[in-house]
């Protein structure tokens, strides 16, 4: 599985991080007819490579906020409606008082759950998409603005895709990444850490590493990132800025 670069090792200390598998190798050696042939195969990009650069852009598209600012990790599922009341009604506030004055970051951590809500997987996959071209707030926004209209719908890709169209993604890079579903990888690695801290409902979150559990009000969350900015500030080098990594 890829090593998910930015929320893997914010977790780190709360959950063993997932390693790549080690590459396999072959004993036979190429004949030297083909030697050159295999240099130039080897200069050029691969799959994989190209794979593992999509999974990077999403995974940081998925973040914002200046980057060593505090983090607040929001664990959520788009068919969720206090998800959808807390990111309409508290999110707001907290971009405007934390993230836009530089004072925190926010990322968005993946935690669809199909028994209740069959919707969710494919829209988190749709989310994916979008954070590989830097359009995950978006659609998010979208996907949260429209929620009450595809919760029940059994054709949840053409809902998709019309949602795609009001967002700045190309078209065409988006309905490859819908239909090989690579960005499922980013999702079920999300879930299983989640998971692993012991995360059982949506929305939930991480406050500077500190959990904080449903759709609170804005003040919860106030004292929430009020503490753990003193904490960042004393645990901050003498001299350095606080938050510095």
């Amino acid at each position: 599985m890829i090593r998910l670069l930015l929320l893997a090792s914010l977790l780190a200390p709360l959950v063993a991080d997932a390693q790549r598998p080690a590459p396999t190798t072959s004993t036979n050696r190429a004949p030297a007819s083909t030697s050159a042939s295999a240099s130039a195969s080897a200069s050029a990009p691969s799959p994989t490579a190209d794979r593992d650069a999509r999974l990077t852009r999403a995974d940081r598209g998925r973040v914002r906020g200046k980057s060593d600012a505090l983090w607040i990790v929001v664990i959520s599922d788009f068919q969720c409606p206090f998800c959808k009341k807390w990111h309409e009604e508290t999110l707001p506030q907290i971009e405007r008082d934390y993230v836009r004055t530089g004072k925190a970051q926010i990322a968005y951590m993946n935690f669809p759950i199909p028994s209740t809500h069959p919707n969710a997987p494919a829209t988190h996959e749709f989310a994916m998409c979008a954070a590989e071209q830097e359009q995950f707030w978006p659609a998010a926004d979208a996907l949260f603005r429209t929620q009450r209209s595809w919760g029940a719908r059994r054709d949840i890709r053409v809902v998709l895709d019309s949602l795609a169209r009001g967002i700045a993604l190309d078209q065409r890079r988006y309905a490859t990444c819908m239909d090989s579903r690579e960005m499922k990888v980013l999702v079920d690695a999300d879930y299983t850490r989640a998971t692993q801290i012991g995360v059982g409902s949506t929305p939930s979150f991480l406050i500077g590493g500190r959990p904080l559990v449903g759709a609170q009000p804005y003040e919860a969350f106030q004292r929430a990132i009020e503490a753990a900015l003193v904490e960042q500030a004393k645990a901050a080098p003498r001299g350095g800025a606080p938050g510095a990594r």
